[in-house]
């Protein structure tokens, strides 16, 4: 697991804390981004070797609005500007993530994760996409 990076993107910071701390502790490098941006500025520092990606941002009102970016947006525009063809994508949700189960695999996602569920859930898929051994909750 050493070196295995994960670029971590969502607007929730209490998400994006215990997630990190989660996946700090079982040993991957963790880097976040709030929004799109963020996450175009963090693939410029350095290829992820998977990226956990939310599918629902609130509206950029400090910046005039416009089109809210979803998570489908900022994949395609992350996949336009680096090669992520070997990057696995887990699109996560706090929603029903039924909805959007179908349009995840269109867009060649490897998985789809509900943050009201287990954080072991997603570990146990982050193992499997990256080949690694699971390690014990600590």
């Amino acid at each position: 697991m050493k070196g295995k990076k994960i670029l971590l993107v969502d607007d929730d910071p209490v998400f994006v804390s215990a997630m990190s701390m989660r996946l700090q502790a079982e040993g991957y490098d963790v880097v976040t981004a709030e929004d799109g941006a963020s996450a175009i500025s963090a693939l410029h520092q350095g290829q992820p070797d998977l990226i956990l990606l939310d599918i629902l941002f609130a509206p950029d009102v400090v910046h005039g609005g416009g089109v809210s970016w979803d998570g489908f947006l900022i994949l395609e525009w992350l996949r336009r500007i680096a090669p992520l063809e070997d990057t696995p994508v887990v699109l996560i949700t706090a929603a029903d993530p039924a909805p959007y189960a179908e349009r995840v695999g269109t867009v060649g996602a490897a998985g789809l994760f509900q943050k009201t569920d287990d954080l072991a859930t997603c570990m146990d898929l982050i193992h499997r996409l990256l080949d690694e051994p699971l390690v014990a909750a600590q």
